[in-house]
């Protein structure tokens, strides 16, 4: 995603489309205008916008067919709807068809910018392994996955490192030369409780009552190596989506 995330705006109130366009340009961000679900189809498929924030009540088609065409076209793209009405069965068909959420009008803009936020933010990946070329083997699939990656060995630096910038997710591996991983795991747990640790290991017989600790720690999965990419990825984005869905209210459970 490139830096400026551009948002289209979709509703039949064209003054709170122009009101919301407004405020999102002021902030960085880029912004288009729809009015209609058919009308925001068309932008999709032309121009794929980064996110989408739509009315579920229009004339033609309503907010959760218009969800449901989009991700047809574009089947990762980040749709938040927004309703005066939502109902409890809407909201959950909703998110059936994949919207992050529904932000009850009038929208917290707060909220809205904080989720823009993090749609915006360079999200880093920590590798935590004291083995150089699995280091820089692994950080080389995820750069051309499009991710941040940092890498660090030394399980003391951790901590400081994690201070100085967002990390979306940990992945450890549990043993790091002479240092236990699950003593990584327990400090990182103190100071950042729902940060999502990876366990990486490549003894997955000889470390598995570590793993069953680790998990009881707090851990969110855990990876064998050599490590499945897909997978691997798979739940990277998972975790990426359910941090993104907090910012509109929703818990984030470790497990």
């Amino acid at each position: 995603m490139g830096e400026t995330v551009k948002v289209l705006v979709v509703d039949d109130d064209r003054r709170m489309v122009k009101t919301i366009c407004d405020i999102l340009i002021a902030k960085g961000f880029a912004a288009a205008s729809a009015f209609t679900g058919e009308d925001a189809g068309a932008r999709v498929r032309e121009e794929r916008p980064d996110c989408v924030l739509m009315d579920v009540r229009m004339p033609g088609i309503d907010g959760v067919e218009a969800l449901r065409m989009m991700k047809q076209l574009a089947p990762d793209i980040p749709v938040v709807l927004m309703s005066a009405f939502a109902t409890g069965e809407q909201a959950e068909e909703a998110k059936r068809q994949g919207a992050y959420g529904i932000l009850t009008k009038p929208i917290d803009i707060q909220m809205l910018l904080s989720f823009l936020s993090i749609l915006r933010k360079e999200e880093c990946i920590l590798v935590v392994d004291d083995d150089p070329l699995f280091c820089k083997t692994l950080k080389g699939i995820l750069l051309s996955r499009n991710y941040q990656v940092d890498t660090e060995g030394d399980p003391e630096k951790v901590l400081a490192l994690m201070e100085q910038k967002y990390e979306l997710v940990v992945l450890l591996d549990l043993k790091l030369g002479d240092a236990d991983g699950l003593e990584v795991l327990k400090d990182i747990r103190k100071r950042y409780p729902s940060k999502p640790v990876l366990l990486v290991t490549g003894y997955r017989e000889d470390m598995s009552s570590n793993v069953e600790k680790g998990m009881q720690i707090g851990a969110y999965s855990c990876f064998y190596k050599p490590l499945e990419i897909d997978n691997l990825v798979a739940i990277i984005e998972d975790i990426r989506r359910r941090k993104l869905r907090v910012m509109l209210g929703e818990p984030f459970e470790i497990n």
